[in-house]
């Protein structure tokens, strides 16, 4: 018998004829090709498994792999996220967060960023961290559509800083794991159509994102190709938060507790935990939680091309739910005719707002009660950009949300679906319409937002958005040390540096005001 390894969609040819092997083969599966007066018997091994090539992948990729393009736009991630989560550390979710994760202790701590003297065992400071990236919805977009960074970052920083390692982890080392833990989210949400979509389901940090955490996590510890796969197979049985809870404080608990439980699967696998091995090629596994469920092997790390080379990031201008922006740059153009400057807008000389968009419906929220409603709501953030000029951080506090002008224009809108307005952040578009008494009518349309993917923010205003956000925890001249630390990562000797910086010097007056006034978070 002749044994021969075929992929399955290989074939095998005699005398000028083709025989496909069919994808149902099991293991012993044979084939008979005819040769002649005789019959040659092939014998097919298996095509390794998907969550085998995941697991390759986690424990292949080296520095050398790392191409400039994706270090330069990874280093604009993590810089963007360090300063949402910084300005995160000021809201009231972090604060319960952070005060409910004090009841554990550990010998072996990390960094609770922004904080003076907090500190927490790893996968927790990993928890609260990760909550703060999100806290506000200010943080990255990917497509297919899920936050990228969040659930990754803050796993490397508090490892980096947890682990006895020697040499110290260096800059490139949280570069490659960083990446490889991104790379993992976009490799899943391409082997489902459903992904490419908003979605509709489940909040995709927390499926991916639990992932992504468990692959950059097992990459810092150095599991072994096997421990990576166990890895991964038991942080699936991690995975998944319902839509259900957006618009609330819990949101934010999804990508923290993916950075959390990322951590907590790569240590359990370290320690000769067993998961399913075959996780990621199961319908009933990682299947489960998206339709259309196509899962292939990776390529060859020979030849890897790195997603994050094809498809850049969306940063955000303002904190709010991606859709909303493309409302934003809409309304604002519409204000443009209705109002010089910074006069004021008519109000009463407004009939009806009409908004086309994509049908979203967890940002479809007519009248939203608090900041995280506001945030997933298309109505507020028209509403607040025709009557103020724009949107920014204090736009979501409660006396903002409040005003009896909003309120006024909340009334008068309507929303449109067009067919043709798909809700995929690749394609999606925006018109708003405001009708005044006297019949008149302005239309104006965006096809994109400045940040977007298709037009990036320049580094001067990523950066400009950074000292905004961290301003307010660290002094000066951490704020700077930061930037100059990241905009130079791929040279950093020793990782602890970064983390250092992280820890603030003082008590910030927003974490010292929550403490007092939880129910009123500082913005």
């Amino acid at each position: 018998m002749l044994g021969i390894r075929l992929n399955w969609s290989d074939s095998v040819s005699s005398d000028g004829e083709k025989l496909f092997i069919p994808n149902g083969l099991s293991q012993q599966g044979r084939v008979e090709v005819p040769n002649g007066p005789s019959l040659v018997l092939l014998t097919l091994f298996p095509l390794k498994s998907v969550t085998e090539s995941f697991a390759r992948m986690i424990h292949g990729l080296q520095v050398a792999h790392l191409t400039d393009g994706v270090i330069q736009r990874s280093k604009r991630m993590i810089l963007d996220t360090l300063g949402v989560g910084l300005l995160g550390t000021g809201t009231e979710v972090f604060y319960k967060t952070s005060q409910y994760s004090k009841i554990y202790t550990s010998n072996i701590s990390s960094t609770v960023w922004g904080q003076p003297d907090f500190r927490l065992p790893p996968a927790l400071a990993a928890f609260v961290n990760g909550v703060a990236i999100h806290s506000m919805d200010f943080d990255d977009t990917w497509h297919p559509a899920t936050h990228p960074s969040g659930a990754v970052l803050p796993v490397l920083t508090a490892l980096a800083e947890a682990l006895p390692q020697s040499p110290k982890f260096s800059g490139l080392d949280l570069l490659l794991a960083f990446n490889i833990g991104v790379e993992v989210q976009g490799r899943l949400m391409h082997f489902s159509k459903e992904a490419n979509n908003i979605p509709k389901r489940f909040h995709p940090p927390s499926v991916v994102g639990t992932l992504g955490s468990a692959a950059a996590a097992s990459k810092f510890l150095g599991l072994s190709l096997a421990k990576c796969q166990e890895a991964l197979a038991i942080s699936v049985s991690y995975a998944g938060s319902p839509l259900a809870n957006a618009a609330t404080q819990t949101k934010p608990l999804h990508i923290g507790n993916a950075a959390r439980h990322g951590v907590e699967a790569a240590f359990l696998a370290l320690l000769g935990l067993q998961a399913n091995k075959q996780t990621l090629d199961m319908k009933a596994g990682f299947g489960a939680f998206y339709t259309n469920y196509s899962p292939k092997v990776l390529p060859n790390l020979d030849a890897y091309t790195w997603l994050l080379d094809q498809q850049d990031v969306a940063f955000k201008r303002f904190p709010a739910h991606l859709a909303t922006h493309w409302v934003a740059d809409a309304a604002a153009s519409v204000r443009r005719h209705l109002a010089a400057d910074r006069a004021p807008l008519p109000v009463d000389h407004i009939q009806r707002i009409v908004l086309r968009i994509p049908d979203v419906q967890y940002v479809n929220r007519p009248f939203p009660d608090s900041e995280h409603e506001a945030r997933h709501s298309f109505q507020y953030i028209a509403c607040a950009t025709l009557l103020d000029g724009g949107v920014s951080v204090p736009s979501f506090h409660r006396s903002q949300i409040n005003r009896p002008q909003v309120r006024q224009l909340l009334r008068k809108v309507v929303l449109e679906y067009p067919p043709d307005n798909l809700p995929n952040f690749n394609n999606l578009y925006c018109e708003v319409s405001v009708t005044l008494s006297n019949g008149a009518s302005f239309t104006e349309r965006a096809d994109t937002f400045y940040g977007h993917w298709r037009k990036p923010l320049s580094q001067e205003d990523l950066q400009e958005k950074f000292k905004a956000n961290a301003s307010g925890v660290l002094p000066f001249n951490k704020v700077e040390d930061l930037l100059r630390i990241v905009e130079k990562l791929e040279d950093l000797e020793d990782c602890s540096t970064l983390t250092t910086l992280l820890k603030s010097p003082f008590l910030p007056q927003a974490a010292s005001q929550s403490s007092q006034h939880a129910s009123k978070p500082i913005l």
